[in-house]
This record gives C-alpha cells, sequence and structure tokens, in this order.
C-alpha cells in the first residue's frame, strides 16, 4: 500500500458501516464500550490480514491506522488478539456473506440473452497446522501419512463477467463438492446459466439446481458413457435431450 488511509471513515467508503452494523446485530455482537481498538476496527484487521499476508495483525492494525485517537501511537498486541478474540468468527462471516450480496446487487451485469452468466467451482485452503484445525477440518493424506496443512475445502459461484463471488460454502476436506454446491441452490439468481465443470456431473444436483426459483439453467461438458434420449436434434453436435434420474438422486 503506498499511502496510509487517515481514518477508519475512510475506509467506510469501500466497506459500508452498515453492513458491519447489521454484521454484528446478526452474529450477537456487542461494542457498548469505547475502546482504542474497536470491533468495527478489527473488522478491517481481519481483511488486512488478507490484503498483507506477510505482516503480523499488530503491523496491520498500525499500518491500516484503524486505531481511535489515545495517548500512545501504538496499540499492544496483546490488544489485538483480544480483540479478534472478542469479535469471534461469526459476525466475519456475516461480513463476508452481506458483502458478497449487496455488491452483486448493485452492479449492473452484462448478460447473455437475458440471463445473469455464473460459474461454479472448487478449490482447497490450507490452514495453520494446529491440532484444533486437523481435528475440525481433516487434511490429505496418502501412503505416508497425513497431508502438510489441515486443510478447508470451499465451493464458490462467480459472476463470470466481473469474477464477482456472490456467494460461497466453507467445510472441512472430506466434504463433498457435490454436497456444498447443494447449499449454493437457494441463492442462485434467478434468470441465470450456471456453468460447472464434469466433476459437478451428478442428475440430482442438477435437477434440484434447475427445479428452484424461475429460469435457472445450467450447462455442463457431456460425461462420457451418460446415457440420453435424443428427442430432436437441432444441428451439428447439437440436439435436445431428455437425462432421466433416479430416486436415489
Amino acid at each position: 500500500m503506498a499511502s496510509r488511509p487517515h481514518a477508519l471513515e475512510g475506509l467506510g467508503a469501500l466497506l459500508d458501516p452498515d453492513i458491519v452494523k447489521q454484521a454484528f446485530e446478526t452474529a450477537g455482537v456487542s461494542t457498548i464500550r469505547k475502546r482504542r481498538l474497536p470491533l468495527e476496527s478489527l473488522v478491517w484487521c481481519i481483511i488486512g490480514m488478507a490484503l498483507f499476508r506477510r505482516m503480523s495483525a499488530w503491523d496491520v492494525v498500525n499500518h491500516m491506522d484503524i486505531m481511535l485517537p489515545g495517548k500512545r501511537p501504538l496499540v499492544a498486541p496483546s490488544a489485538v488478539v483480544q480483540g479478534r478474540q472478542r469479535l469471534g468468527s461469526e459476525a466475519v462471516r456475516e461480513v463476508f456473506t452481506l458483502t458478497q450480496q449487496r455488491w452483486h446487487e448493485e452492479t449492473k451485469h452484462p448478460q447473455w440473452l437475458g440471463l445473469t452468466l455464473l460459474g461454479v467451482d472448487g478449490v482447497v485452503w490450507n490452514t495453520p497446522d494446529t491440532a484444533e484445525n486437523r481435528a475440525c477440518y481433516g487434511s490429505a493424506t496418502n501412503q505416508h501419512g497425513d497431508g502438510s496443512f489441515p486443510q478447508v475445502r470451499m465451493v464458490c459461484q462467480m459472476e463470470l463477467t466481473s469474477h464477482l463471488l456472490i456467494s460461497s460454502t466453507f467445510e472441512g476436506y472430506h466434504s463433498s463438492e457435490m454436497k456444498l454446491a447443494e447449499q449454493l441452490i437457494a441463492t442462485t439468481p434467478n434468470h441465470s446459466l450456471t456453468l460447472f465443470d464434469k466433476g459437478f456431473y451428478s442428475l440430482g444436483l442438477l435437477h434440484h439446481w434447475q427445479s428452484h426459483g424461475e429460469h435457472r439453467h445450467w450447462l455442463i461438458p457431456l460425461k462420457k458413457g451418460t446415457q440420453y434420449e435424443v428427442e430432436h436434434k437441432l444441428g451439428r453436435n447439437d440436439a435436445q435431450v431428455v437425462l432421466r434420474t433416479s430416486p436415489q438422486a
């Protein structure tokens, strides 16, 4: 960062304070006591830790200049740790969810034939190697034992023209990407076309995807060996087909 923001109010132009307030209310976080490093500032500390990954949390706080005025120029490192504990994870999750929704709603995305273009894919993130994280998230394994890091599996939904994440789900490493993708159905916009890679081929998932809401379409590469019935041909390598699901799907 070339220059430091001079006040928390300046950061509010990027993150609406009302979003933080709503997230705190949903998560049941109280901000009655006025501190040198209030919880609203701690939200920006979390964001800063993602932007400045090589810096300690204490350095991030001082670098971003998100403290309220006080007699001392810096806060103690312990104040940052205690502040993060007071903030908790649920409020940060709510801020993440609300910003996804707000930024998507406020952006006029280009459309294709009246449909919003979306994509769904998965990714795995490493977490700090602690016993608690291994117990909570799990990790990859091989013939030599467990992987080097506990890992979190994420499946996200992206608006393709802007690369803006509009929804996402997180679980442990051993969770199925398809099960995580099912959690995105409820928040998928109507009048949309969602692109999947063939790893998400599940007639149950795809059927539920298009059955909820209005005009929720999907596009996925044809998996080898897929059984279908051709209703009528539309052109070369183009046909309207019927895929039949089983009760188990």
